[in-house]
């Protein structure tokens, strides 16, 4: 009888530390998020340790009674690594894992993999790589004398260039063809978004902390077709979608990144292109889970991004989503009933983009919100000008048309650039 053999791929074990630096700290709710990051990357958690100390220790992160702990608890637990809750400087996460013996990865590390994993379009597997190239780097230049041990050798370098040099040479310069390769991306984009202005349908830009159900609702508007799941960055790369309001008029929705608590600096600037689509749109439809306890904290996190990329005067509408969830938890007693607010928006709306509740009223909301921005225009245009009426019909809100002997009667509300287009001499 032959032997069958287990083809799986075992899932690394991992122990999550953090450590809190004051009562107010959110670290116990940041550690259950990375436990969701590191489930996303394909490993999985087997214990959470915290420590109170004033800041993390310089040399080691953790200190040495805190390092002796989770030594213990690896051996008992036979965890393979420790991913730390923040960015680890080189020196930490060499001595941590002189110290504990086992392979050590930071927050950043889990969510550069976790990109790297879904980035699916030319540009944004350009973007994890160069955030992970611009970690890399500055890993090799904080660890300069460690990796310089692994250098000299005999033959093809010159005199006395190191290993370490020959790796940052070659980051370098890998990093500059990136850095190139996504401006030609960019000024693409910006050729696209220039002849989007030149035909002016609003875009309105949905952003959001991650797993807020943000590809949820772009699916359900637009049918397109975006991967669901309840993972965080379960999609990466944006997508622009079509959709015709009640009225008729014609609206792009621009789906976005996911925001997340600690969000490496270096994906930052490399996703920057990315998350500039909320710096041009119209609108802002501002995604939240209503169903998670820490929705407020996700919205501070939220805003500060948006703050950071410029995106400081949009009109914004707050979904909370996910209400059929939070009726659910309610109803066993996890959750309190609390009145979700935004004070920072403009609208709020109550809805479950999965359930399809709410979507009327969204869609309502967004006629009346861009109305406010838009000329309300009557004329009669003479026959040989029926071409403008389908402009209107196609960017603007019609509401009256009526055929006269002179010409066609039109009564609606028009984006101002369509407007001046119309009556350019």
């Amino acid at each position: 009888m032959s032997e069958l053999y287990n083809m799986e791929e075992v899932a690394e074990r991992l122990i999550l530390v953090g450590v809190a630096t004051s009562e107010q700290d959110d670290t116990k709710e940041s550690l259950e998020e990375l436990a969701e990051l590191v489930k996303t990357a394909g490993a999985e958690t087997v214990a959470m340790v915290i420590q109170n100390r004033e800041k993390p220790h310089p040399g080691t992160y953790l200190g040495k009674g805190k390092i002796e702990e989770v030594l213990l608890l690896a051996e008992e637990l036979n965890a393979d690594g420790i991913v730390c809750d923040d960015e680890l400087s080189p020196a930490q996460m060499k001595n941590l894992e002189d110290a504990i013996g086992r392979k050590i990865m930071d927050r950043t590390m889990v969510i550069l993999d976790i990109f790297a994993q879904h980035a699916s379009t030319r540009e944004g597997k350009i973007q994890v790589e160069l955030a992970q190239l611009k970690y890399r780097s500055s890993r090799l230049i904080g660890m300069g004398n460690i990796l310089s041990r692994l250098g000299g050798g005999i033959g093809t370098r010159g005199p006395g260039e190191k290993k370490l040099e020959m790796d940052r040479r070659l980051i370098r310069d890998r990093i500059s063809q990136l850095g190139r390769e996504l401006d030609d991306v960019v000024k693409a984009r910006e050729v696209a978004r220039a002849a989007r202005n030149r035909n002016p349908v609003p875009v309105i830009a949905i952003v959001g902390y991650t797993n807020a159900g943000k590809s949820t609702l772009l699916n359900y508007l637009t049918n397109a077709g975006v991967i669901e799941e309840d993972k965080l960055f379960a999609t990466l790369d944006p997508t622009t979608r079509n959709l015709a309001l009640p009225s008729g008029q014609q609206i792009l929705l621009t789906d976005t990144v996911g925001f997340v608590r600690k969000l490496p600096h270096h994906l930052i600037d490399a996703f920057r292109s990315t998350l500039e689509e909320a710096k041009y749109a119209d609108i802002i439809l501002h995604v939240v889970d209503a169903s998670n306890p820490d929705c407020d904290k996700h919205m501070h996190v939220v805003y500060e991004t948006l703050r950071g990329l410029g995106v400081t005067d949009k009109k914004v509408i707050t979904i909370f989503n996910k209400q059929d969830v939070l009726r659910e938890k309610i109803a066993s007693g996890e959750m309190l009933p609390e009145t979700r607010k935004d004070l920072k928006a403009d609208e709020t709306i109550k809805l479950s983009a999965k359930q399809g509740e709410g979507m009327e009223e969204l869609l309502e909301v967004l006629e009346t919100v861009l109305r406010e921005s838009k000329v309300l225009l009557e004329h009669v245009f003479p026959y040989t000008e029926t071409s403008k009426i389908q402009v209107i019909r196609k960017y603007g809100q019609l509401l009256e048309e009526e055929y006269r002997e002179d010409g066609t009667y039109v009564k609606a509300y028009l984006p101002k650039e369509t407007y001046l287009q119309l009556f350019k001499e």
